[in-house]
């Protein structure tokens, strides 16, 4: 019941709803990057309390494509019993012309006059999808990224010094740390009961049907609850994968060491930066990929991870 609705997105970008209070100095709290594909490695178990760990496992991974993100302008934010609201915006001299497909000109620049008044600082970063060949559209994204840590002054500082520069993944994290994936799941568009919930099959000998439900509900009350499963839209929703371990960050000169022989399907090949993650996560290839600081983090980060192996084997099923 957690998930209900289950309806369809609004859009293929996911939004960050949330973002975790953090402490140390004023940084970055998430980041975003494409889907590629899986592959898996070999690598040290760096579980502390695993049956194997200290031993060399297989285990499968996740690739996603990180090219930077520009940092279009800064929004200033009061909180009020409402909730945030804006209190100015700052934008960089030179802006992208190609942001221009999906946001107006800012021709009134407002700029945040009372400091004092300030609570949440966040940048407005687009993505440079031309930097990357797997992805046909040429349109950035346009989202906020939460600046955290350190007091209000710090962080103004901080988006200041950012304004109109690139940001790169080690700005948001590094490897051997957690962060929590948010993305739109695969679409399996129109589903039937059997698919969707799992329910049982009904008996051969049953009227009519077999897969469907065996009853919507009793006489009283009269109408059928939203807790009975029934057909409907399958996938294609957002959702937030929490305590993913980043197990390499790897920059533009290291390309070729990800790279499967024939690209991978549906995405090609990886030209600029990359990160990979351990295990799976939501989205099909190609999709805008968020990451966030981990709000749920109980184990330790790790300094380092030892990779003795990444499978370059094709996979198109050769």
């Amino acid at each position: 019941m957690g998930y209900y609705p289950r309806v369809r997105a609004k859009r293929q970008q996911a939004d960050i709803r949330s973002w975790p209070e953090i402490e140390g100095p004023a940084k970055i709290q998430g980041f975003a990057g494409y889907k590629v594909g899986m592959t898996h490695v070999e690598m040290v178990d760096y579980r502390k309390y695993s049956v194997t760990a200290g031993q060399n496992l297989v285990s499968a991974v996740t690739i996603v494509e990180v090219p930077p993100l520009t940092v279009a302008g800064i929004r200033y934010y009061e909180e009020d019993i409402e909730g945030l609201r804006i209190v100015g915006e700052k934008w960089a001299p030179d802006l992208n012309k190609e942001i221009f497909r999906r946001i107006t000109k800012p021709e009134s620049r407002k700029e945040s006059k009372l400091v004092s008044q300030v609570s949440e600082v966040h940048l407005i970063v687009h993505t440079n999808p031309d930097m990357v060949t797997g992805v046909p559209s040429k349109t950035p994204e346009i989202f906020e990224i939460r600046v955290g840590g350190g007091t209000v002054d710090d962080r103004i500082k901080y988006a200041e010094s950012k304004l109109g520069k690139e940001l790169t993944f080690n700005d948001f994290s590094s490897t051997g740390k957690f962060v929590d994936v948010i993305a739109v799941t695969k679409g399996k568009g129109f589903q039937g009961h059997v698919q969707r919930f799992g329910v049982k099959l009904l008996p051969r000998k049953n009227r009519k049907h077999r897969r469907m439900i065996g009853t919507l509900g009793p006489w009283h009350p009269d109408w059928v609850r939203n807790t009975v499963p029934m057909a409907g839209q399958m996938g294609f929703h957002q959702r937030t994968v929490h305590n993913i371990r980043v197990l390499k960050v790897a920059k533009n000169e290291e390309q070729d060491d990800i790279n499967a022989k024939g690209g991978f399907p549906g995405y090609g090949v990886v030209r600029t930066s990359y990160v990979l993650l351990h295990g799976s996560i939501p989205g099909s290839a190609k999709r805008l990929i968020k990451f966030r600081d981990p709000a749920r983090q109980q184990a330790p980060s790790l300094n380092d991870i030892t990779l003795t192996y990444i499978s370059r084997e094709s996979k198109q099923g050769d």
